[in-house]
Formats: structure tokens, sequence, C-alpha cells
């Protein structure tokens, strides 16, 4: 069976139960301060599972494109991808675990057609010490469901809960989070590895086990004092990889066998087969960069671009080994397999399929960066190699300093009997993957850093700092990327110029006025094509469902039974909280005005 087959197998399962589909929200999100790339697709809907209503009603579906940063180093193996794609189902104060776990493994017995006996699942054991029960009611609900009993394994909070914080202890006040329950395939031709301990279960290490679904039941938050009392509205947020799926239906654990794949792998001409691990690299970074560059990433040293850049490069250092070749200028493979990959997703994102013509001279050019870099990691090799060791310290130096693939460098060591300070190197990167991992685990507070008094006020002055870049630069005057803290809001927009002391004083000025005129802040949802054609601002490259949420700031007695939309100052697509009239935001104030790439420009601003 194809992913394909299986994406609208789902999508049409769960809307015949009711769900509204929406699309796939970008790679990048928007108004997110804690993370780079969208990694669930819980994460653009957090707005609604903290209980706005959404404009198409309490049951969603889709597929949602994420990427991962913190997998990078994993990918390599059978199972690890750093792109992937979520189907994901969402009730908003609905439907329960009854319908949730039943409806799921009737999709996956029905629709995809794996056997129940290939399934174990997992629940919460409890935490006592804070009176969080264990999750019997799923457990039961498993039973009757067919799962027999010996198939059925309790595991605490680090496997079994979900919260943006993890595990319940770390939770602050105010924060809502719930046990969940997963689903494995057991795939019975792989042999347990009596290293990872003398019994498989479907957390073991070994390869037997491989996870391909997990419902979250959000139903509670956590107190000031540190008890935790039932959230008064209930939601299941489920998510579910379809590479995983696939290769589960398909009863096959490498998912880079899958369909996805298939039309890359014939267009790099079959590369060395004893070696699949390169290719697996090849393959995963590769479909992650496309993505990431249809969804306007360019290769940087910042944010997003120095994680496509890394990508690139890490790829480029296998490609370039596994096939002998370096003058990537006039080797057509790469081009083809994204050419390929392009028409593989063609019916699923077409708008990443109109782009696709343009994305292969991004990857190459900075695969010809990555020649000269390459060279210079080998001379700063030598030149260590030289003392007969090398710190662990150095060596990660090579690889985050020089872009030198750190795979590489203990290649290059254990063919030339040199020693490196694993142990070390090991401690550097995990820092460095630490780091990658609070980067991307994504926020729950619907892509502001939290929903607080000062943060509300500075998303509503954002709406106004965008609306008066555009009357001061001139219409063509994009956002192209938010992040909002309690301490300040950055704006990145497209203009080709830095702007002077003038513009930004001018600026200033209208924000201010804005807000001393104290204009209401109206809330209306309605059909896309009519926000449409109201001309509002909305985010670049995101597909939108058919019914959307549009904020309007003035005019004076506007109201949401009478917007007045013709006379306001700014309409935009958005779903995070703002004030009611702007009159509250305080004096705003530009801090900093920079460029960030070719053509896009950042600024920072305050309230006080």
């Amino acid at each position: 069976m194809t992913s394909f087959e299986i994406r609208q197998k789902f999508l049409k399962f769960f809307q015949d139960r009711g769900h509204a589909v929406i699309p796939s929200a970008p790679l990048v999100p928007e108004n997110d301060p804690t993370t780079l790339f969208t990694g669930s697709g819980m994460q653009p809907l957090i707005p609604y599972l903290l209980g706005q209503s959404h404009p198409l009603g309490k049951r969603l579906v889709n597929s949602q494109k994420c990427f991962r940063a913190e997998d990078i180093e994993e990918v390599g193996d059978n199972r690890h991808t750093t792109f992937f794609e979520m189907l994901g189902n969402w009730s908003f104060g609905d439907y329960w675990k009854e319908e949730q776990l039943s409806w799921f493994l009737e999709f996956l017995t029905d629709e995809v057609h794996i056997k129940k006996e290939g399934l174990a699942v997992s629940c919460f054991e409890g935490d006592p010490s804070l009176n969080l029960p264990p999750d019997n009611e799923s457990a039961e609900i498993w039973k009757k469901l067919g799962i027999p009993k010996e198939r059925i394994y309790f595991y605490g909070a680090k496997k079994n809960w979900w919260s943006r914080s993890g595990v319940p202890a770390n939770m602050p006040a105010g924060e809502p989070g719930g046990p969940d329950s997963e689903v494995f395939f057991e795939f019975t031709l792989v042999p347990h590895d009596k290293k990872y301990g003398d019994a498989c279960h479907p957390n073991c290490d070994c390869g037997r086990f491989m996870e391909i679904g997990n419902s979250v039941f959000m139903e509670y938050k956590k107190n000031e004092d540190g008890t935790f009392e039932k959230l008064k509205q209930r939601n299941v947020d489920f998510g579910g990889g379809l590479e995983r799926i696939t290769a589960a239906a398909n009863d096959d654990p490498d998912v880079f066998r899958i369909d996805v794949f298939a039309k890359m792998k014939s267009a790099l001409t079959e590369p060395d087969k004893n070696n699949p691990r390169k290719l697996r690299i090849i393959l995963d970074h590769l479909r992650a960069s496309v993505f990431l560059i249809a969804d306007e990433v360019r290769p940087s040293n910042k944010g997003q671009g120095y994680v496509l850049r890394r990508l690139l490069r890490r790829m480029g250092f296998h490609y370039f080994d596994l096939f002998s070749h370096r003058a990537i200028d006039t080797d057509p493979r790469l081009s083809n397999a994204i050419l390929a990959l392009g028409i593989t997703y063609q019916t699923a994102y077409p708008e990443m399929y109109k782009r696709i013509a343009g994305i292969p001279t991004h990857v190459t050019d900075e695969l010809e960066k990555f020649e000269f870099s390459l060279e210079a990691g080998l001379r700063e090799f030598k030149k260590l190699s030289a003392k007969g060791k090398i710190s662990g310290q150095e060596a990660f130096a090579l690889f985050s300093t020089h872009g030198f693939p750190y795979e590489m460098a203990f290649e290059l060591a254990e063919e030339q009997g040199i020693e490196i300070d694993e142990s070390e190197f090991e401690l550097e990167m995990k820092k460095h993957q630490d780091l990658s991992r609070t980067a991307s685990a994504g926020t729950f507070k619907g892509g502001l850093a939290d929903s607080s008094e000062k943060t509300t006020r500075l998303h509503t002055a954002h709406h106004l700092l965008l609306k008066a870049l555009q009357l001061v630069l001139g219409s063509g005057v994009k956002q192209r990327g938010s992040n909002i803290t309690q301490e300040r809001l950055r704006m990145d927009f497209s203009y080709e110029a830095k702007m002077t002391d003038e513009q930004k004083k001018e600026a200033e000025r209208i924000v201010n006025e804005k807000i001393a005129e104290d204009l209401p802040v109206i809330r209306n949802e309605m059909a896309l094509e009519d926000a449409e054609k109201l001309h509002a601002e909305h985010e670049f490259g995101a597909k939108y469902p058919a019914r959307v949420s549009v904020y309007s700031v003035g005019p004076k007695g506007a109201t949401p039974e009478n917007p007045q939309f013709e006379k306001a100052f700014s309409i935009e697509f958005c779903g995070g909280p703002h004030v009611t009239h702007t009159g509250v935001i305080g004096k705003f104030r530009i801090k900093k005005e920079e460029a960030v790439g070719a053509g896009i420009r950042r600024v920072r601003g305050v309230v006080k």
C-alpha cells in the first residue's frame, strides 16, 4: 500500500465521522518564538486546544508537513527521518477516549489492513506522588476492542504523558497536559537484540517494535500548589507518522523502502547498495531540504537557514563519498532526484511542485560552497592530527565552525590511527542537540511565548507595525516571520534596503497614533474567499481552510456585528490572542532594524 493511498484513506475516514479537513501549515511557523519549525500537527492548532473556537468546528483532521531538527544525527537507520508527514485528528471538547481509540484501531485494521495481532499498545501507569491515577480507562477500552492483556503495556510519564514541559513534575502552573496511549507495530521478522534486555517490549530500542500512532488525552491543568485539576474542556490530539504507518502496512521495517522514496532512488541511478546508511541520509536530507526551500527557507548561518545548510552539507558529504564525484555543477543526478520528488508529491502538495523547478539551483549552489568548506576542514583536520590526538572539543569545532561532518572526522582519524576523545565530543554534541531540541520542541501557546497580558499587547502592536511599514515603505512589504515574547516583538519582512532613521520614526509615529486613537480590535469568522476579497494580510505560502479567523483594527465604533472593514486600519488572518482596544497597548518603540537575508529585513520593537 502506498503512502498516498493511506493519506487519502485517513482523511476520508475521519471526514466521514464529522471531521473538517484542514490544510497543512507551512514548515516555518508564524508567530512562534520557541520553535524553528512545525514539528507536529498539533502545533498550529494550540489556540483551539486552549479553548478558542475553530471556524470549522470541534472536529478536525489533516496531514501535516513536519520537520524535527533534533533527529538529524539519528538519520541513517531504517526508521528515523527529519522530514515526515503526521496524520492528525482532533476533538476540541467533543468526543473522548472510546471513540478515538476504536476509530484509530478500525482505521488500521479495516482501511490499512494491518492485522490486529501485530499491534501492541501502551498506557500511562500513573504517578502516585502527584496523585495522578493510571490510565486504566484506556487499557479497558483496548481490551474491549480485542487487544489481549499481554499486549497492553504500562509506562511512566517519560513515555506516556504529554505536556509542553515533559513529565508532570516539570510542568509550570497553568499548563495543560494529560496521559497518552501509543500504538506500536511488531515486525516479527526482526530478531530481538538481547543487548537491550532479555525481553522485548514496545519501547525496546532493538527495532522489532515501531510506534505508529499516539492519542493524547488532555484533561489536566497544573495548579499553583503543584496539584492537578481537570480541565473544563477535554481534548483529543492524535498524531501518527504516515511513513511509519505505510512501513507497517507493508510489513517492512525500513521506511526508506516505501513509495515516496522510489522515484528519488531511481533518479540517483542505484548507488552502492552495500552502504544503505549513506543512501538513507541522502534521501532523507534531500527530501527535507526540498520542502524547506519550497517554504522559503534559504541556507544561512542563523535559525532555519543554519539547519538547512547543515542538512545540505551533511547530505553533500555522503553524496560525494558514495558517488566519488565532487563536480556537482556537472552532475545531473541530484537535480533529477529533486524533480522526481516534486512529481511524487505534486498531488498532495501542489504548492511545493509549483516551485520545484527553481530548487535544484539552491541545492547545487550550497554544495559548491561546501566543497570549499570541506577542503578547509580537511586542512584543519590535518593540522590537528599532527599532534597524534584530537580533543573532543577540537573535533566538535571542526563540525560546528567549519561545517565538517563529524562522521568524516572520526572515519579519517580511524584510518590514520589518531585518537579522538569521544566522550568529550559526545558531551559537546549533547549540548548542541539539547539546544536543537529546545528550538524544535514547540510551544503550547499558539505561536506566542505565552498568552500573558504583555505578550498579547505586543501581538496586537505587531499588526499595527506591519501596516505602518507598508504605509512608510510601500505596499510590497510582506511579513516573512515573527517572534513575540513578553519582552519584545520581532518581525521579518520583505524589503531590499536598510530603513532610514526618518522611516523608523515615521513607522513608530503611525503605530503610536493608532494606539492613542484607542481603536477597537475585532475578530470575525468568515469564508476564505470573503477574507481574500478584503485583501487581509496573511501568511506567505500558507494554505487556509474554507473558513478563517480575521482580526481588524478600527475604525471607531466598529463591532463584530458591524466591523466596517472598508474603514479599518489593519486586517489580518490570525488565530492568536489580542487586546480588545489599542489604547491598552502602551507606547511603542522600534529598538533595532537589520538585514537577515537577501531582501529580508528584521525589526525589533517594545511597548512600555
